[in-house]
């Protein structure tokens, strides 16, 4: 499917499978975009012609998105990271809830399962501009409530990760049979 609905890209499969190559490819250019196809033609055994039609192929697949700055939110003076769990009457993704996106402190909106309807990322500068934030929703139509969950330290932060887990452990009560 490529066309969008409300303004919000939907998920498109990729032209080709990505392998091997491109995971590693990947892998790098996920810790450094800004790496020269010479150096990453080198850490993944290609030459760097070779190493650029691939990251070439990879973008025009829609595998790389795009190319962003990792901001350190210190910086840019917001250092408050919550989670806010939005509750709605019917349906959560109405134009009105995601016109919160407007708000430079909203980082991401999810649709979710469970006991709640929408997930949001938000950093702010304090608490008072997550009060704010939270005020902006309550203002919104169908909105029924909110629980926000205000982060203290952060120990993983980092964007999606080429690699795959093949196998997962078995858990233990799991790994003999009853019978």
């Amino acid at each position: 499917m490529d066309e969008e609905t409300d303004g919000i890209p939907q998920n498109r499969p990729a032209v080709r499978d990505v392998d091997a190559i491109d995971r590693k490819i990947l892998g790098v250019l996920v810790d450094d975009a800004t790496i020269s196809y010479a150096e990453l033609g080198d850490r993944v055994g290609l030459s760097p012609p070779a190493a650029h039609e691939r990251v070439k192929r990879l973008r025009r697949s829609g595998a790389i998105r795009n190319t962003a700055a990792i901001i350190d939110p210190k910086a840019v003076r917001k250092p408050l990271l919550a989670f806010v769990h939005i509750d709605t009457k019917g349906w959560g993704k109405t134009p009105e809830l995601m016109a919160i996106s407007e708000h430079p402190e909203v980082e991401e909106i999810h649709s979710v399962a469970g006991d709640t309807c929408m997930l949001i990322k938000v950093r702010t500068e304090d608490t008072r501009a997550l009060e704010g934030l939270l005020s902006r929703l309550y203002e919104t139509p169908g909105v029924t409530s909110t629980r926000s969950y205000v982060v203290l330290s952060t120990y993983l932060e980092r964007p999606v990760q080429p690699g795959i887990t093949t196998e997962w452990p078995t858990p233990r009560h799991m790994a003999k049979p009853l019978y």
